[in-house]
């Protein structure tokens, strides 16, 4: 029943940005952990980024001082800001959730992943 959305993924150049957003919907109770993973072609999906339901945030080494990751609650939605991209952030990015939902117990929800190029 629980599902996300991804949305903004797309191409850009070198320095340039984009803004990801990835709502949840469906029967939630409660959602903790919110945040965004990549995986490029051959290698294993990393984090990116997490938020906590307090707005605590964590970031990877690889994107520190360029991407900003943000929730609006009462949209139950999380948001990846990426701003001086580089080649090399070119991935499929996923959006997970940790929620409680009708199972009345807590697990992650991955979203179908979005697409980002960076590229010339």
């Amino acid at each position: 029943q629980v599902q996300l959305v991804e949305s903004g993924g797309g191409l850009v150049q070198p320095g340039g940005s984009l803004r990801l957003s990835c709502a949840a919907s469906g029967t939630i109770f409660s959602i903790n952990d919110m945040g965004w993973y990549r995986q490029a072609p051959g290698k294993e999906r990393e984090l990116v980024a997490t938020i906590s339901s307090g707005g605590g945030t964590n970031y990877a080494n690889a994107v520190v001082g360029r991407f900003t990751i943000s929730r609006d609650n009462a949209k139950n939605t999380v948001y990846l800001q990426m701003n001086s991209l580089k080649p090399e952030d070119t991935a499929v990015y996923y959006c997970k959730a940790m929620i409680v939902g009708l199972t009345r117990t807590r697990r992650d929800y991955w979203g179908q992943g979005t697409q980002v190029t960076v590229s010339s």
